[in-house]
């Protein structure tokens, strides 16, 4: 299953599969403040990467929610891993700060000239942030970013199963419709 709509110069896309084992520019990692690869995901990185990354984290941390930082994807197909250090689930202004959160991914990697970044469903998992709220934010927050200038190419939502992309595919359905309207 995928899909795709162009917004401005960028392709956004909606894919079923594993992101860490994408032959792109860069993917988005949903870290902890201390950097640490850790469990689940991460441990899938260090496995994947190589502690190179690792190393590479342990001179950039910590970072505060909402940051975002860019490392090497060492020896995995990716150049670059984004970390980004999301909001949990019923803290404080979680909305807000899952948009800025992402936000600042699209930022840091213009700032860096990456012109393919991939998502995951931003902060669920270990940060249970609800499906459906990560999808609505998400969504509308890179649309919102591709009405400005960017030098990203593509930006590409991976979801591991269909329990995931059914959310952020309604909410994808729903933007493309607003696309369509606008044009």
């Amino acid at each position: 299953m995928s899909e795709s709509l162009k917004i401005g110069n960028t392709t956004f896309s909606l894919q079923i599969g594993d992101i860490a084992d994408l032959e792109v520019d860069s993917f988005v990692f949903c870290a902890q403040n201390d950097l640490k690869l850790g469990s689940g995901f991460g441990t899938a990185i260090t496995i994947r990467g190589g502690p190179s990354i690792q190393k590479e984290l342990n001179d950039l941390a910590p970072i505060k929610t909402t940051e975002v930082v860019i490392s090497s994807a060492g020896e995995m197909k990716s150049n670059y891993i984004i970390h980004a250090v999301g909001p949990m689930f019923m803290e404080e202004d979680t909305e807000g700060k899952l948009k800025k959160t992402v936000e600042n991914i699209l930022k840091k990697a213009d700032e860096a000239n990456i012109s393919q970044v991939a998502f995951p469903a931003m902060c669920c998992g270990f940060y249970g942030v609800p499906l459906e709220l990560s999808a609505d934010i998400t969504i509308s927050t890179i649309a919102e970013y591709l009405k400005g200038q960017t030098a990203i190419k593509e930006i590409s939502l991976w979801l591991l199963d269909t329990r995931e992309y059914e959310p952020f595919q309604a909410r994808f359905a729903a933007l493309g419709q607003t696309v369509k309207e606008a044009l």
